[in-house]
């Protein structure tokens, strides 16, 4: 008897050290060292230059769009756009840039990350990030490490978060290729997981967990892209129509109150309707916005029973103000920006 009782007590140990082996940290590094911040002393430098103070504050954006390019361009974007994000536990949508080099199409992308490495020290992947996944359907996602590990519009926004919030955990999930239609089923299906998971442990959307939509709008030039993105040409003219372009497309389609009209409008405005893997309007968030967007849309009015409304914050472009000395920082610029070749980035909340 005493034997079966230490055989018994035995497997238990073998179990539960087998347990804690399988929960092993894994800490996704930094990818992109030169436009973004890998230290914190970097950050804190861009903070006084930008002259950005993170002050108290009681909002509680449920949702925020906000741009992921060099700090040198962007910097002061980010600090608008993350405001009012307060939550402890951001669910961060983001563009897979490199979609196209695993063929990912048609899910959206989860990790298996436990932390991701920030300026400030590690950032913890919250549990949410797992159970999302357990109760998901199975058709609607994928865990792609790889794709996650190259890359950047998430990692952009992570240092101003942990800077803000030293407590802040994170889900990270990425939107590749992806026609309207599955942006609409997905996203209902996430919306009610998500809903779900918050009903049961009483949290609230805006105050505990909010969405943070990485994007850069327009990318606009004839120099240094893979193919002519000038179709108003690259005078100064042409520069103006472009950005009356992105604002009429915000101010048509991402403020006041949001709907899926809205949504499937805007990706008819940045996709070819021929084939959804091709840029009309050359925005990065051409998935990552109408997906996030369908997605808060839904969770809200399970949670509160009303559409959000969208408020306009702010727009710039890599050209249209003076940008702030970095290299000094050991930092740099990833592309250049002249009037043949600019991006340009929307800063939007709702609430």
């Amino acid at each position: 008897m005493k034997k079966l009782l230490l055989l018994f007590l035995l497997s238990v140990c073998i179990s539960c050290n087998s347990k804690k082996s399988n929960l092993k940290e894994s800490v996704r590094p930094v990818h992109d060292t030169i436009g973004f911040a890998q230290y914190n002393w970097q950050l804190d430098a861009i903070y006084k230059r930008l002259n950005i103070k993170d002050t108290p504050n009681s909002k509680a954006w449920k949702t925020v769009i906000s741009p992921h390019d060099d700090y040198k361009y962007a910097g002061k974007l980010y600090h608008t756009s993350l405001e009012g994000v307060n939550a402890n536990t951001v669910i961060l949508i983001g563009v897979a840039h490199r979609a196209r080099n695993y063929n990912l199409q048609d899910k959206i992308i989860f990790g298996s990350f436990t932390h991701w490495k920030s300026p400030y020290g590690k950032l913890k992947v919250s549990d949410l990030n797992t159970k999302i996944q357990e109760k998901l359907a199975k058709e609607s996602f994928m865990v792609h490490d790889s794709m996650q590990l190259l890359e950047h519009s998430l990692e952009a926004i992570v240092p101003f978060l942990h800077k803000k919030n030293k407590d802040v955990e994170i889900v990270p999930i990425l939107v590749p290729y992806i026609n309207y239609e599955t942006i609409d089923k997905i996203s209902t299906d996430l919306s009610s997981v998500v809903s779900e998971i918050l009903k049961a442990k009483k949290l609230d959307f805006g105050k505990d967990v909010a969405i943070v939509i990485s994007n850069d709008a327009v990318h606009y030039g004839t120099e240094n892209w893979s193919r002519n993105l000038a179709p108003y040409g690259v005078d100064d003219a042409g520069t103006l129509k472009a950005v009356q372009h992105d604002k009429r497309l915000i101010n048509e389609l991402l403020t006041r109150e949001l709907s899926m009209d809205k949504v499937k409008s805007f990706t008819k405005e940045t996709v070819q309707e021929t084939d959804y893997k091709e840029y009309k309007w050359v925005w990065c968030g051409r998935y990552s916005v109408p997906f996030g967007l369908a997605f808060a849309n839904k969770l809200n009015i399970l949670q509160n029973y009303v559409s959000l409304t969208g408020t306009f914050l702010d727009y710039a472009s890599s050209i249209d103000h003076e940008l702030i000395q970095v290299e000094d920082l050991g930092m740099g610029t990833t592309a250049i920006a002249t009037q043949e070749h600019w991006v340009a980035y929307a800063s939007m909340k709702y609430e």
